[in-house]
């Protein structure tokens, strides 16, 4: 028998998503003292943020295929 696959939306976009988790992130890091763990968390929140510009960007009008 197979398992029925969760098909719920989610409750916020990706661009929503990734942007609150380099906020989250953020603010993470700043709570730290510097250290290996606060230099972890501000890599996330970069990696998160040029993860949005790169969804935004491939999501652009300009990168349609052609007709």
């Amino acid at each position: 028998m197979t398992t029925k696959r969760n098909r719920r939306r989610p409750e916020l976009s990706l661009q929503e998503r990734l942007q609150k988790f380099a906020r989250d992130a953020r603010e993470t890091a700043k709570a730290l003292p510097p250290s290996a763990e606060r230099s972890e968390q501000l890599a996330k929140a970069r990696d998160s943020e040029a993860a949005a510009r790169i969804d935004l960007w491939l999501s652009s009008p300009g990168l349609r295929a052609p007709k």
